[in-house]
């Protein structure tokens, strides 16, 4: 059976039913900086030590976040909440620092490129091993969520299988993200690609085009979009590329191939 992708998330869900406490001790880091504990959790980081808008929980083992030095961090947020987890964070260069709120679930991993930039803070959950792929030069804009997992299982009751499964996400390279943009398990996006305010992504998307709406759907090929914003950067007016820098992703759309007459009625 096909997965199913809802956003279902609530607090205080996760609490030992006997003793109301949480079932595993925990770590809270509040200083980015080198760490490692008796569990073989550990913080990977060379940079200098960043002591404001940082914590970091390990409540299991065997997990590790690498931060590269040249990261800016404004805030962050991760919770290992299991084992095996895995974060790593790219540097920045001249982009906005990142602001994001992570959690990290049994043999999962959240994977961010560098130069990836948010507004405001964006919220990223894997776990069940699923992953979350962020390439470099990535503009989020505010109130964005990447949620390869529901939070919470969903059961077909006819036959008790999950209905929900935990899928990884992927963002490729020089993406921007709008406004309360969302993606959730199974979204892919192209390198180039704009995905419009308030868009829900659940599935493939391609290179250089404009995707928006709930699900998204391609509404505009063979675009490209720069970070220089309009009335910030000078000149004021930027009617053609001739006023930006152009990146390397100005590339046409690449057309998915299209699902075979019998593919399309298996999936009925």
């Amino acid at each position: 059976m096909g997965g199913v992708s809802l956003v279902l998330h609530c607090q205080g869900a996760h609490r030992n039913g006997t003793s109301g406490t949480y079932a595993r001790g925990v770590d809270h880091i509040t200083t980015l900086t080198e760490f490692n504990d008796e569990r073989g959790n550990r913080i990977i980081y060379d940079g200098p030590p960043v002591t404001v808008g940082v914590n970091i929980y390990f409540r299991g083992s065997n997990n590790t976040l690498r931060v590269a030095a040249g990261a800016k961090v404004g805030r962050l947020s991760v919770s290992f909440d299991c084992d095996n987890g895995r974060c790593e964070i790219g540097s920045h260069d001249a982009v906005p620092a990142i602001k994001a709120t992570i959690r990290v679930g049994q043999d999962a991993a959240v994977l961010v490129g560098d130069d990836v930039s948010m507004t405001e803070t964006c919220g990223m959950s894997a776990v069940e091993g699923a992953t979350i792929r962020i390439g470099d030069d990535v503009m989020f804009a505010s109130g964005n969520q990447l949620r390869a997992d529901d939070g919470h299982p969903i059961f077909d009751v006819a036959t008790g299988q999950r209905v929900n499964p935990a899928r990884d996400i992927t963002i490729g390279n020089h993406v921007w993200v709008g406004l309360r943009a969302i993606l959730l398990a199974g979204a892919t996006v192209g390198d180039g690609t704009v995905i419009g305010l308030g868009s829900i992504v659940t599935g493939p998307v391609p290179n250089n085009c404009v995707a928006a709406g709930a699900p998204a759907r391609v509404v505009r090929k063979h675009v490209a979009w720069e970070r220089p914003h309009l009335s910030l950067v000078e000149p004021y007016y930027k009617p053609d590329g001739d006023t930006v820098t152009r990146s390397p992703y100005w590339n046409l759309t690449e057309e998915a191939p299209r699902p075979s007459r019998m593919r399309r009625l298996l999936r009925r």
